[in-house]
């Protein structure tokens, strides 16, 4: 199980020694051309988490590559990189010249930007043309807010995908108390944090048992516990959102929280509990490819 940080959640410029204590480090979302992101207020805690609608502020793929890129290099991490575009022609453009950049691991391809239908034709054309842009490990990030996220998840595994990052924001709204106005300028946000995981840990065990490929899995992940319940469901590695915000320690301290609650109920390792939520409730064999081996 490898520790990584949700797109956006994580400046690494910022906060070096923060990205070090991840196993992988992702970057904002990149698109073709500079964007300066809606005007604030962009973000709004809530009781269960947090609203934000940043609207993918960054510098363009050019300037990222130029500038950007260097600094992330000597971080001595691994590195993603997150784009998304308005057209399945954007990604293939921003995909093309990640290629040669051995510091890249992996491109994560945001499939769940508002601005782009969610379909599994348009999911799956975005997929085709980036795969065909790169030979880079290609991750889809994914919404839950799907009507049927397995299907959507066999759509990009059969485009192209490597892998799956589950989950993005969902949509939500918070009022201001006293004037009963929206919090946000552009009123509708992006919503994440220890509400969210329930459902993304719906999206993550419904696509391990769609698909074959890795899954990342994200959304509340705030302690090992939580951690774990990802592993559980499917997830082969685990992403850190909100809890940044608030814990820069969080990476160091979930990763010694993981492998106790992985000891304490017999494991080896945390990536040997995978899948074990697809088990029959007699069965106490928690090995990945048992577990595998079982879903239908």
């Amino acid at each position: 199980m490898r520790l990584l940080n949700a797109s956006g959640c994580l400046d690494a410029l910022t906060a070096p020694e923060v990205a070090r204590s991840l196993d992988v480090f992702v970057t904002k979302t990149v698109t073709p051309l500079p964007r300066d992101g809606n005007p604030p207020a962009r973000i709004a805690e809530t009781q269960g988490g947090m609203l934000n609608a940043i609207g993918l502020a960054n510098p363009g793929i050019d300037r990222f590559i130029d500038t950007v890129l260097p600094e992330l290099k000597r971080l001595g991490v691994s590195i993603w990189v997150s784009v998304g575009g308005f057209a399945a022609d954007d990604y293939g453009r921003l995909c093309d010249p990640l290629d040669d950049h051995a510091e890249v691991e992996a491109i994560e391809l945001n499939l769940s930007c508002p601005n782009v239908d969610e379909t599994h034709e348009n999911a799956a054309a975005i997929m085709r043309t980036a795969r065909g842009s790169t030979r880079k490990p290609l991750y889809a990030k994914l919404s839950a807010a799907v009507p049927d996220i397995g299907e959507l998840a066999r759509a990009v595994a059969a485009a192209g995908a490597d892998g799956l990052s589950l989950v993005n924001t969902v949509r939500g709204l918070a009022l201001d108390e006293q004037t009963l106005r929206p919090r946000l300028e552009r009123a509708v946000g992006g919503y994440s944090g220890p509400a969210l995981r329930p459902i993304a840990l719906a999206a993550v065990y419904a696509c391990y048992r769609a698909t074959e490929i890795p899954i990342v899995g994200m959304g509340g992940v705030a302690c090992g516990h939580d951690a774990l319940e990802f592993i559980a469901a499917g997830a082969t590695d685990v992403a850190l959102g909100t809890v940044l915000f608030a814990d820069p320690d969080a990476p160091a301290r979930v990763r010694s929280e993981v492998a106790a609650e992985a000891a304490a109920r017999g494991f080896a390792a945390p990536s040997d509990a995978c899948g074990i939520a697809h088990l029959p409730a007699s069965t106490t064999v928690g090995h990945r490819d048992r577990a595998r081996s079982l879903v239908v």
